[in-house]
């Protein structure tokens, strides 16, 4: 699996494939300029769609308690299916 991915000349390293997750080229499709902002993007399956959410690191000034990374365990548990297949990719060229 390529662990770097180029969207729009932003880098993003796959740092989790849960459960073969990731997909790129639904990554790319789906990933728009509203996420570009994010230190993370988290990609989840439902109903074989893959939604995307953003998360900061938790010392970004923007982040707040709700999209902080270190609260993914949480969302993954409140927000996700049951052992969903997902994948979390970090932006690596700040």
């Amino acid at each position: 699996m390529e662990k770097i991915v180029n969207i729009d000349n932003i880098k993003y390293e796959i740092i989790k494939n849960y459960r073969d997750g990731f997909n790129k080229e639904e990554f790319i499709n789906k990933c728009t300029e509203y996420f570009y902002d994010f230190d993370y993007i988290v990609g989840d399956w439902a109903y074989d769609k893959l939604r995307l959410k953003g998360f900061y690191d938790d010392f970004n000034k923007k982040s707040k308690n709700f999209n902080k990374i270190s609260t993914l365990d949480k969302y993954l548990k409140e927000n996700c299916a049951y052992e969903c297949k997902y994948f979390v990719a970090k932006k690596i060229n700040v």
